[in-house]
């Protein structure tokens, strides 16, 4: 029997002639486009919201959570300084950026390790409301643990100090991530996202103080468009129950992540890029280099062609409808218009 590459029988109906031939005719195409538009208006109908974790919540629960730290700790928290490239959803210029900026030989960038997975946001969700007033009063009011009294006091809630915790956590990412690069030869690491928002961001900047992160965006049209010409399937933002497979899918979470960047504390070490920008020549990449300590050489990645790219002329009038609608907020934000074709 014959298959497709996704392993299900083909039809019999699709494997005779009158189907070959029809379906690269006018009738063909029209089939194809009616088929698109109703996947579209079905999924608009069906679309779940996913909430990403509060990030004034996220700061001040992370904030509550530093007690009792070691200074010991709080040195070993200063010594290591990721580079983390995060992008408003698929298809805007990050691996691309991902690729110029390991042109320095001493960094590695992974790509997206189990991002759909989305760890990260679980834990950000986790540590939104970690702990109630009463048993943070508990732990700021404890005895020492190298008290002689232990034994005759009352223990039923007794913490290590609070830098342990986020060390614990902080551990996950340095095995993980930080020393299979290292054993590998490289001296800086990090990784490129494309699922996670300013909360996330804010999680790992709590875990990684000298952290530097780069947000790129590009039009959520043009990422969209990318998207669906480049023939990718089954993309998730969380794996099995969070698929992006439609335009409202898509522009949710394309709005999401826009949104969520302006709400980061003015201070927070974050270079915000256009892809359109960059392609165009105007990304100061000496002034990006020195602020990442790294060395860039831009040119050999921008000369190289990977990866497919669009194939239309523009969306269909439906899928930018659906777009503009659901990514106004984030399109305001960072300044794209809705006008646009």
């Amino acid at each position: 029997m014959y298959q497709n590459n996704n392993s299900k029988p083909i039809p019999r109906y699709k494997r005779s002639r009158l189907w070959s031939r029809a379906r690269n005719t006018w009738f063909g195409e029209w089939v194809r486009a009616c088929r698109r538009c109703l996947h579209e208006c079905g999924a608009l109908a069906r679309a779940d919201h996913v909430t990403l974790p509060d990030v004034e919540q996220l700061v001040k629960s992370v904030s509550a959570l530093d007690v009792g730290n070691s200074k010991l700790e709080e040195a070993e928290h200063e010594m290591d300084a990721p580079i983390f490239l995060l992008s408003t959803g698929w298809r805007a210029g990050s691996t691309l950026l991902q690729r110029i900026l390991v042109t320095d030989p001493h960094l590695l960038l992974w790509g997206e390790p189990l991002g759909e997975m989305v760890l990260l946001s679980r834990m950000a969700e986790m540590l939104s409301h970690p702990i109630s007033d009463r048993n943070l009063n508990l732990w700021r009011n404890q005895a020492p643990i190298a008290s002689a009294s232990l034994a005759s006091s009352w223990i039923a809630n007794l913490y290590p100090p609070g830098d342990s915790f986020r060390s614990g956590l902080r551990s996950i990412f340095d095995l993980w991530l930080g020393r299979p690069a290292k054993e590998q030869g490289f001296s800086r690491w990090g990784f490129k996202e494309v699922r996670i928002g300013a909360s996330e961001a804010i999680l790992l900047h709590w875990l990684y103080p000298k952290a530097k992160f780069l947000v790129i965006s590009r039009h959520p049209y043009d990422c969209y468009q990318s998207l669906v010409d480049a023939g990718w399937c089954e993309v998730y933002y969380r794996y099995p129950d969070a698929p992006i497979d439609s335009a409202v899918s898509f522009g949710r979470h394309w709005n999401r992540v826009a949104v969520s960047w302006s709400q980061l504390p003015s201070e927070f070490p974050v270079v915000k890029i256009k892809y359109e920008e960059m392609i165009a020549g105007k990304v100061d990449f000496r002034e990006l280099e020195s602020w990442l300590g790294i060395k860039i050489h831009e040119t050999a990645a921008l000369s190289a062609s990977v990866g497919k790219t669009a194939t239309r002329t523009g969306l269909n009038w439906y899928e930018r409808l659906i777009i503009s609608r659901e990514a106004a907020p984030g399109m305001l934000a960072l300044g794209y218009s809705k006008l646009r074709s």
